[in-house]
């Protein structure tokens, strides 16, 4: 069968066993709990007097949901449809074309994939193609992104400034709320910064496979277009949770999402800052560079708490 699911027909009849997920993972027929308190961030009213109250009202939600909505975050909406239409014109392109992209290389800087990073290896693959690039700075990545559709550098690039604007503007108000300097997070530490679309085709059985598995995201800060559930993880002794997320499927409808990473240089150190954003305690962690991290991770299966626990501080009794 064809690896990339973007070159089957939309229409599959049947669900390829190699998708069929163990019971205990399906999602099965349960109707999970909406949360319909999800915290929405107003950065309309983020400035002059309002600065303090929307900062405490995003140091709550990354303490409590570890997610936000952000609304009036000055990208233009015209920009959200184009980059959302021109990515799906890729994923619509020949198999041909799509093939001079495709790599099981973690470390390709422009790639497209399926299921998961371990294609081959993997024991059951997961409902999705995903096309992930690396966009800063720009001038240096442009040249790798696809030539087609024929806008795409353009909408693509233009988005991937206005996302790191707004994601590094976010990460200043967290950062104030830490009492930490201005531009702290505008380092090393926001580096990378990866595009990453997941494309579902429709599912003939959403109840007996995913879109992606359980995980939590391993970066400094995340933003998904479309779902409107950015996933945050900031090494802050433990003071900002990182929820853990999945995808389901959709029987009739294909599903594109899109996701904006930033991460730390591999080799940048990680830990709690030199301020009393830790309060009385103890730093729970030690220091440990990205790469450390990243490389935990992955070896346990994508696990972001049991990743940390690696790095806890001991105690000495």
């Amino acid at each position: 069968m064809e690896v990339l699911m973007s070159n089957w027909s939309n229409v599959v009849q049947s669900l390829p066993e190699k998708y069929i997920i163990p019971p205990a993972k399906r999602p099965g027929k349960l109707v999970f709990p909406v949360v319909n308190d999800v915290p929405v961030i107003d950065l309309e009213t983020g400035e002059g007097h309002g600065r303090g109250d929307i900062i405490q009202q995003i140091l709550h939600a990354c303490q409590e949901f570890g997610f936000f909505q952000v609304i009036n975050h000055g990208i233009p909406v015209s920009l959200m449809d184009d980059t959302m239409n021109v990515l799906k014109e890729f994923f619509g392109m020949s198999p041909e074309y799509k093939a001079n992209f495709y790599s099981t290389d973690i470390n390709s800087k422009c790639r497209i994939y399926s299921s998961t990073m371990s294609y081959d290896s993997e024991e059951v693959h997961y409902w999705r193609d995903n096309f992930t690039h690396h966009c800063h700075p720009l001038e240096d990545q442009l040249q790798l992104w696809p030539e087609k559709p024929t806008r795409y550098r353009e909408v693509v690039g233009a988005y991937s400034v206005e996302v790191r604007k707004l994601l590094l503007r976010m990460l200043d108000l967290i950062g104030e709320g830490l009492a930490l300097k201005l531009g702290y997070f505008d380092s090393e530490l926001s580096k990378i910064q990866l595009l990453s679309v997941n494309y579902h085709i429709p599912c003939p059985n959403p109840s007996l496979t995913l879109g992606m598995p359980e995980h939590c995201d391993p970066n400094l800060i995340s933003m998904l277009q479309q779902c409107s559930v950015p996933g945050l993880q900031v090494i802050s002794n433990g003071k900002f949770t990182s929820p853990i997320h999945r995808v389901i499927t959709h029987p009739k409808e294909a599903r594109t999402t899109m996701g904006t990473f930033l991460i730390p240089s591999h080799d940048m150190l990680i830990q709690p800052p030199d301020t009393d954003c830790a309060g009385d305690d103890a730093p729970l962690y030690r220091g440990f560079t990205y790469q450390e991290f990243f490389t935990t991770f992955i070896k346990n299966s994508c696990d972001a708490d049991t990743a940390l626990e690696y790095f806890k501080n001991k105690l000495n009794i």
